[in-house]
């Protein structure tokens, strides 16, 4: 035993094997460069090129963010085909929510053994998503942490910035009593409330990720997999064109109770008709399995609304039209009226 030598291999980081799992996703990730990349991953920092001249006052718009213990559910069923998309997708709905358009974003993979196939699948998704929004994936870090992760754990973050221009800035205007709020339906759970769900359906209620939901003939896996929906293509071109959509909400971690406050002035409220929708599914699954109070489940799910939008009366039903139009799931949802900074739902 003494005359055995110490590797990083050995001691269970390989660092060859990110190196050949870099090499394969290189192709993914330059299709995402844009003019504006002078440098991307490979050095020690990417270089972006700051030049807006379409632009009078461009204000940089960041956020960070990660796909929680979604990754378990992944882990589960074997397949982590989506969760690059959940990252991505995630952080550009809340950039949205400041009118910003993404100009580049960066992941943090963590693990505790390296799984080279598992990583390009990963970020071959991220790349893909990007793609669809005119992002660039121009950075990352790989870590590899035996002691930290457990075995065939990862952790998955990512962080963005984007571009709005000053007065185009959300929120903006005067939202006011009578204002209308519409709701953009979401495919699931997205990234948030895995804990819970998780916590309800399996342990609780005994049940596995093979199981299926008869009303949707797909197993509880797949559903909890349903990519997180990326709201910018639908929701941005109309930002540009109205000045009359006051506010954008991404309704994550804290429902449509914490979510929707963060864009509203203090003298409003806002009043949810909870009837206007009829929530997935899996939510119902949650609920009943978990035995979740109604008011718990509407603070930790998003309950079927991803994003929400408080636009002028006048202009709801052009809105409503035009995301549909578009291949969104969108309705009234709600109205703003005389208050003190709260959503109450009916």
């Amino acid at each position: 035993m003494a005359d055995e030598q110490l590797t990083y291999r050995s001691a269970g980081v390989d660092i060859d094997e990110a190196q050949r799992a870099l090499r394969a996703v290189m192709g993914s990730v330059k299709a995402t460069y844009s003019e504006n990349v002078v440098g991307g991953v490979g050095g020690f920092g990417a270089l972006f090129r700051a030049s807006f001249p379409d632009m009078e006052q461009p204000l940089l718009v960041t956020s960070i963010d990660g796909v929680g213990t979604k990754t378990k559910v992944a882990a589960m069923v074997g397949d982590y085909s989506n969760l690059g998309r959940d990252i991505v997708n995630h952080c550009v709905n809340d950039i949205l929510c400041q009118g910003a358009r993404p100009l580049f974003f960066l992941d943090y993979f963590g693990c505790s053994r390296l799984q080279g196939l598992m990583f390009e699948e990963v970020v071959k998704g991220m790349a893909e998503a990007c793609q669809e929004v005119g992002a660039s994936l121009i950075g990352g870090e790989t870590a590899e942490m035996p002691g930290v992760y457990n075995e065939d754990e990862i952790d998955l973050v990512g962080s963005i910035v984007g571009l709005v221009d000053l007065e185009k800035k959300l929120p903006r205007g005067k939202m006011q009593p009578g204002d209308v709020v519409i709701g953009i339906a979401s495919n699931g759970l997205h990234t948030n409330g895995y804990t819970l769900a998780r916590r309800a359906l399996f342990e609780m209620g005994g049940l596995s990720v093979r199981d299926a939901i008869p009303a949707l003939g797909r197993t509880i896996g797949a559903e909890m997999l349903r990519p997180h929906r990326c709201y910018f293509n639908a929701v941005h071109p109309i930002l540009q064109d109205t000045e009359q959509v006051y506010a954008v909400a991404h309704i994550t971690g804290g429902g449509l109770y914490d979510n929707i406050p963060r864009v509203m002035p203090s003298d409003v409220r806002v009043v949810i008709e909870k009837r206007s929708w009829t929530p997935l599914p899996i939510f119902q699954m949650i609920q009943q399995t978990g035995n979740i109070p109604e008011p718990e489940m509407y603070r930790a799910f998003n309950m079927g609304i991803g994003m929400v939008m408080i636009v002028d009366r006048f202009i709801a039903s052009a809105v409503v039209q035009r995301l549909n139009d578009v291949g969104e799931s969108a309705a009234v949802i709600g109205e703003v009226q005389a208050g003190s900074n709260e959503v109450q739902i009916l």
